[in-house]
């Protein structure tokens, strides 16, 4: 129908008769000569009609925006006057000889054009509009490339691409799970899959060495920015590999795909301690192009009388940091303030600041309400520890230490938003000695990753000292957003039974959920483990994108509905009843029966 893409015309074309099809982006007359520029996935070429054509030119003169064109006409260069730069067909034209309608069009419910301000819900329930700016045609075709250089990668190192089932039971993956119920087996329900874990975890124990999927997953939590009632993984799994080689595989990957795709040289990813990352940063995925860094101050502060600080320095949970801002003190108290609005978010009661406005005159020069309530030599020896210099500006956090980390590693990004403090380029990183688990508030443990993370030590030093055992998980950052997450896995029965003790799972429901499993081990399971990256995520990264939504071709909104197919809907009376279901009637229902 068409012999070339209208973006990919160049001047090696001139005086080709060439035949384009695609959608009007925009119709302009100019002294009884229309101008058409006609669109599609690779760019936008300008077409010229002139009255000497005379049906086509009236032809032309119907079009409107977003009409459904194809055009036969012969590709000229422009005059010096009229070439355009800020396109990549400026250098061209196509004098339009003939042209063919193939379909009108109503007026566009909204502007296509990089500059649309209108709202996510339109643009969500007119989405097939919306995919046709360019902006987010060049998102999907990027993500189409990516994932294709992904492939090409994991192909070239032997991993094999196996899909696994869709219709499976609930895997404890943090998250609520979708159930769909069964027609064939009344009153019993499939869950769909949050990760395909167990399964590729078989695959290994089946032998399959390296195996790979980009994978549909689906987990039924508040949404916000990052997350998708439906998502993609890019899912991969190695037998006989310790963490060691899996990170320098899957580093090289992404590599290898930065380089590629946007011609980038990513550093070699440095590797830092969960622990580190906590006492450093307040985060497990921090970003490594903010200059600021948390700094302990406990021994100092249980030193003064000073209770807001003091009780949380002594407490063997508790913690008392401080965040350092260069150039700070010309943020204003109704900043502070916002600062201590947003920090309560986390948890945080309070957000205490010093402003040094001059080192040399020791206490006199600190501006705060709250160095009154230390001693001069403790307050000297916490601005050399910090390093603070004339126009500084240090906060404080005192609390548990998990409010601590939250508030602080949070205010941190928040300050260098605000300060202009973000350096450009990309700043990758591994967090790898990962606890194995973590307190539920309840006396319980929860895993920190899953519970089919191997631990670093043996099963004995395990069961006496849970809180204290590390994993041999390992995470990828980019840029303070976790990339991809993965662990060596756990492939002896026995150890598996133990970590299932500690998470307070008996036998009964071990054998329930996880019979196939523990069976699976038995039979020679070889060590192996893996990771999954979070595609979505990736491509909003690479894209520059400020939500994965801008990269997810058909995304839910944040209460995960679809608002073009009006999903989730009601079904049909037969349906259900084919499924063996009965809806409760709500109680307004029930009082407008009465």
């Amino acid at each position: 129908m068409r012999s070339h893409y209208c973006g990919a015309l160049s001047t090696a074309n001139i005086d080709e008769v060439v035949t384009l099809c695609g959608w009007v982006d925009r119709r302009r007359d100019h002294g009884g000569v229309i101008f058409l520029d006609l669109r599609d996935r690779q760019g936008i070429v300008q077409v010229v009609f002139d009255p000497d054509t005379e049906e086509h030119f009236r032809r032309a003169d119907r079009v409107r925006s977003e009409y459904v064109l194809k055009v036969t006409g012969r590709v000229r260069a422009r005059g010096d006057a009229t070439v355009n730069p800020g396109m990549a067909t400026g250098e061209i034209e196509v004098l339009g000889k003939e042209l063919e309608i193939l379909n009108s069009a109503e007026t566009p419910p909204f502007q296509l054009d990089d500059y649309t301000n209108v709202g996510e819900e339109v643009r969500l329930q007119y989405r097939y509009m919306d995919l046709r700016r360019q902006e987010m045609q060049d998102r999907l075709i990027m993500r189409s490339k990516i994932t294709s250089e992904v492939r090409t990668f994991l192909d070239d190192e032997g991993f094999l691409d196996i899909e696994t089932p869709i219709l499976t039971r609930a895997t404890p993956e943090g998250a609520r799970d979708y159930l769909v119920p069964s027609r064939t087996h009344p009153g019993q329900f499939f869950a769909l899959p949050q990760s395909p874990q167990l399964f590729k975890q078989l695959l290994m124990v089946s032998g399959f060495d390296r195996y790979y999927q980009v994978a549909k997953c689906f987990r039924d939590e508040d949404l916000r920015a990052d997350r998708q009632p439906e998502f993609t993984q890019i899912d991969i799994e190695t037998a006989f590999l310790d963490e060691r080689e899996i990170m320098a595989i899957t580093e090289r990957m992404i590599r290898e795909l930065f380089k590629s795709v946007l011609e980038v040289d990513l550093p070699e990813f440095p590797h830092i301690t969960y622990e580190e990352a906590m006492d450093r940063y307040g985060s497990d995925k921090p970003d490594l192009r903010i200059p600021l860094e948390l700094v302990s101050v406990d021994d100092l502060m249980q030193q003064v009388d000073f209770k807001v600080f003091r009780g949380p320095a002594e407490d063997p949970a508790g913690r008392v940091a401080a965040l350092k801002v260069t150039g700070g003190a010309s943020i204003s108290r109704k900043e502070i303030d916002g600062y201590t609005k947003y920090v309560s978010i986390y948890g945080a009661r309070g957000l205490a600041w010093i402003k040094v406005n001059d080192v040399a005159a020791g206490v006199e020069g600190l501006q705060s309400p709250i160095v009154k309530f230390m001693p001069d030599e403790i307050v000297a020896q916490m601005i050399e520890r910090l390093g603070a210099a004339d126009g500084d500006i240090i906060f404080f956090g005192a609390d548990r230490a998990k409010v601590v980390n939250e508030a602080l590693g949070a205010l941190r990004i928040k300050v260098a938003e605000d300060q202009g403090m973000i350096a450009p380029g990309w700043s990758p990183l591994w967090v790898v000695d990962f606890p194995m688990f973590e307190e539920d508030g309840e006396g319980s443990w929860t895993p920190l990753h899953h519970p089919f993370t191997a631990p670093s030590c043996n099963a004995d030093a395990l069961a006496a000292n849970p809180g204290e055992a590390l994993s041999r998980a390992y995470d990828m950052v980019l840029n303070g957003c976790e990339l991809g997450g993965g662990s060596i896995r756990i492939h002896e029965r026995a150890m598996q039974e133990s970590v299932f003790r500690i998470l307070n799972i008996d036998e009964a429901e071990a054998e329930e959920k996880f019979g196939f499993l523990l069976n699976a081990l038995q039979y020679g399971a070889p060590p192996h483990g893996g990771l999954a990256f979070g595609l979505d995520r990736l491509v909003m990264l690479m894209t520059g994108a400020h939500s994965i939504r801008d990269v997810i071709a058909f995304p839910k909104t944040q209460s995960a509905a679809c608002v073009m197919t009006n999903a989730p809907g009601d079904v049909s009376d037969q349906q259900m009843k084919e499924l063996n279901i009965r809806l409760r009637q709500s109680r307004t229902e029930g009082e407008k029966a009465q």
